[in-house]
């Protein structure tokens, strides 16, 4: 059996909720105090310069947590000065040494590690996922990741180069200033987390906008971040202005049975486009084998759903979906299903369920997807690369590929004076 997926979606394996069954988890708070709901710049919480506000939605039922600023351009404006101003050349940031970098990246984990309960409550309450996995797969995540990079800030280095002539020639990996970064619905603090990590290690300043649906637990770190002591200006979180993803099976056919389990958690808007796969799955002729609608009588949650008897050329088969909605279609040959497989404009990730191991290792070479997993799925880890292939991305995030992306290399060369024989 092959599996081909659009994008980084919430499907939980069998090691995370092994993991959920065997570790100790905290009872949470139902009813979490929302702290924060300003716009975060130079270590300073504002309102709006419109003074708009939006509603964050708890999926769950529908119903209004909070209000939240609603930023707009005069606010990315303001937080882009901000920013500008702390990469300026000679600013505290600019001058910190890198293994500060990663002290600062460190107390930042420890105090996103000591408010964890209170974190993975309110990225429940604000996203819809559940708590367990909020707490032992998000925020365990979260920890090893900036963990991770800020064991890199001293560490990424340039190289000396033996050119001809009687030159010494070295390159220099510089930050390439102010960064806008643009933080998904669906792992908010995760994605937070992966971003802030690299781009703060190599020197950057981070102008950050978070998703409307889910802006509570970013704004929580933004205080972490005052708190752990890095400059003003150095992070900037502005929310509101202005990938759960579609997946595809591809069966031998002579396989009978294929097991799907799918987190349900979309927004409203996000709920209603979903169904409209659904719908559209229905009128082109995929056979609905369960789910199809909402999963309780409120809120934004959408059954597992699986179609069969899927054509490559239908919707459901060649859009992301971001929603639980399983396509499985049938193949005979290794090579059609390549073909198949590769006839995306997507290619983010693809897996391979096999007992071959020649199989294994030819699929893995001849699919067009950023990762590859084998005889399992959604295995990340903070020192692997992450990313996708044609319209499913540039670059890489996480391991040390993550940080190429926010550094430029710069070449010195130097005239090296020779002794007069």
């Amino acid at each position: 059996m092959f599996r081909a997926a659009a994008s980084l979606g919430p499907r939980l394996g069998r090691r995370l909720l092994s993991a959920a069954a065997t570790q100790a988890v905290p009872a949470p708070n139902q009813q979490p105090e929302v702290l924060f709901n300003q716009i975060f710049i130079n270590n300073e919480w504002h309102d709006a310069v419109s003074r708009k506000t939006f509603p964050t939605v708890n999926p769950s039922t529908g119903e209004v947590i909070c209000q939240v600023a609603e930023g707009d351009k005069e606010d990315v404006d303001k937080a882009v000065k901000a920013a500008r101003d702390a990469f300026q050349w000679g600013s505290p940031w600019r001058r910190m040494d890198a293994s500060d970098r990663g002290r600062l990246l460190n107390r930042l984990a420890d105090l996103i590690e000591r408010d964890r309960t209170y974190l993975a409550a309110l990225e429940t309450l604000d996203n819809g996922k559940p708590y367990v996995i909020s707490y032992l797969v998000d925020l365990d995540m979260v920890l090893k990741c900036l963990r991770y990079y800020a064991g890199w800030a001293d560490k990424y280095h340039g190289k000396t180069i033996p050119i001809d002539g009687d030159f010494f020639s070295y390159t220099r990996h510089e930050p390439v200033g102010v960064c806008g970064q643009i933080i998904p619905w669906n792992f908010p603090l995760l994605m937070q987390a992966w971003k802030l990590g690299p781009a703060l290690a190599t020197g950057n300043v981070v102008v950050m906008k978070v998703a409307e649906q889910t802006p509570l637990t970013a704004l929580y770190v933004a205080n972490l971040i005052k708190e752990a002591g890095f400059p003003p200006g150095v992070v900037n979180i502005i929310p509101g202005f202005g990938p759960t993803a579609g997946a595809a099976i591809a069966s031998h056919q002579d396989v009978d049975k294929v097991a799907f389990t799918g987190s349900t958690e979309v927004d409203k808007t996000q709920f209603q486009k979903v169904l409209g796969y659904i719908k559209s799955g229905k009128e082109e002729g995929a056979k609905l084998l369960c789910g199809g609608g909402a999963a309780a009588d409120r809120g934004y949650f959408i059954q597992p759903t699986v179609f069969g008897d899927v054509q490559d050329g239908m919707t459901i088969a060649k859009e992301e979906i971001f929603g639980p909605v399983m396509q499985i279609l049938k193949f005979k040959t290794i090579e059609e299903v390549i073909g198949r497989a590769n006839n995306s404009k997507y290619g983010l990730a693809a897996a391979v369920f096999t007992k071959d191991l020649d199989k294994a290792n030819y699929l893995s070479q001849a699919l067009q997807a950023g990762t590859v997993w084998v005889n399992c799925y959604d295995v990340f880890g903070a020192q692997s690369p992450f990313g996708g292939y044609k319209m499913s991305g540039n670059g890489r995030e996480l391991g040390e590929y993550g940080l190429q992306a926010y550094t430029e290399v710069k070449t010195v060369t130097i005239k090296v004076p020779q002794k007069n024989s």
